[in-house]
């Protein structure tokens, strides 16, 4: 059974920092796009970071951020683990929103959009406030 599970959400003061994981079950996220998206009341989900598949004989992957974190978040993953982070650096309240991490179908092309992955997580919830 293919499960996707976030955590590390949590209550932070603006200018602060936290880290998200994703831990995939039943799938294996070296061979896939991988993503967070995030969604806030009344907004559509949106792609925060995306990283293209990786795999035997590759070195590199291609990543994509959302300009409006460009510079304080960071992607990252664990292949071993099979474990997908976000490092967030200097929170805003405008980041508040519940965080999802999602998967591709296996070597999908980089696209950093909600309709091109299809295996999501339950989301973990990131509030920014004083």
């Amino acid at each position: 059974q293919v499960q996707v599970v976030e955590s590390g959400g949590g209550l932070v003061q603006p200018g602060g920092s936290l880290r998200l994981s994703c831990t995939a079950s039943g799938l294996s996220f070296d061979v896939r796009t991988v993503g967070w998206f995030r969604q806030s009341p009344g907004k559509e989900r949106e792609g925060v970071s995306c990283q293209d598949w990786t795999g035997p004989g590759t070195y590199y992957a291609g990543t994509y951020y959302a300009d409006f974190v460009k510079g304080r978040f960071t992607i990252s993953r664990d292949n071993a683990k099979n474990t997908l982070y976000l490092e967030m650096n200097s929170l805003q309240p405008e980041d508040t929103a519940m965080y999802y991490c999602a998967a591709t179908t296996p070597r999908a092309a980089l696209v950093c959009v909600p309709s091109k992955f299809g295996t999501w997580g339950q989301g973990t919830q990131v509030t920014v406030s004083s």
